[in-house]
């Protein structure tokens, strides 16, 4: 009977087969580590023969730690400054500073004086009627006739400025001086020449003429001043205002 290749193989094997293969297996182990340990002693970066082993330790798993929001910084709104309006220049003209006109002494002086001395002949009389005995009748009688010589020095009652120098008719010549507070002394029955004008300024005492006979009103009777005053235009009586003697 022929046998065939495996059959011869499979002798072969059972035999010195077995023997053989054991050999090459360990000769080939031998020449791995020869060169595997070989490699040791070489110089570092010097490829090594053979086959290597390489273990990858895995990095432990790092969390990150969270990051804060980066927020841009707060840039501050300049606030307006509001601009001051320009203020108009005045065109007004700076107050005139005058130096107050000087006045009489006694311009503001409310106490009177008697203007001559003498007795009262008449009286004020105006809401009622007097007895004239130059006209013969009765009237009113707006002043006070006070007695005193021809030529005697007729004084201002009070200060004040004469505003008025005139010649009546029936009362001849007049002297009219203004007074504060509205009060107007009116002096009649004076001499033809005064001695003040109209403007001045008097004070209490001040000579203002003399007694005459120029009123011829009142020529009948013997030398006296005809005084008369008004308070804002309304005649009062003289004596509200002279003091009492």
């Amino acid at each position: 009977m022929k046998r065939t290749m495996q059959d011869r193989v499979s002798d072969f094997m059972a035999g010195k087969g077995f023997y053989i293969v054991l050999l090459l297996c360990v000769t080939a182990l031998g020449v791995s580590g020869y060169y595997l340990f070989s490699g040791f002693g070489e110089e570092p970066g010097r490829p090594v023969s053979g086959q290597a082993t390489v273990v990858v330790t895995p990095a432990p798993l790092v969390t990150p730690a969270p990051t804060a929001a980066i927020v841009p910084p707060t840039t501050a709104t300049p606030c307006p400054v509001p601009t001051p309006e320009p203020i108009p220049e005045s065109t007004a003209q700076p107050p005139v500073i005058t130096a107050p006109a000087e006045e009489p002494a006694t311009a503001t002086a409310s106490v009177f004086t008697w203007p001559v001395k003498g007795e009262v002949l008449r009286s004020w009389a105006v809401e009622t009627l007097s007895y004239d005995e130059t006209m013969g009748d009765w009237r009113t009688h707006d002043g006070v006739d006070i007695a005193s010589p021809a030529g005697t020095q007729v004084i201002a009652p009070a200060g004040g400025t004469v505003s008025d120098l005139y010649t009546d008719d029936l009362m001849g010549t007049t002297v009219v001086i203004l007074h504060a507070d509205g009060v107007m002394s009116t002096c009649s029955n004076l001499a033809a020449v005064p001695t003040v004008e109209i403007g001045d300024p008097v004070r209490t005492g001040d000579v203002i003429g003399s007694i005459g006979q120029s009123a011829i009103a009142e020529s009948t009777q013997p030398a006296h001043l005809h005084l008369s005053m008004t308070k804002d235009g309304e005649s009062v009586d003289p004596l509200s205002y002279l003091p009492e003697r």
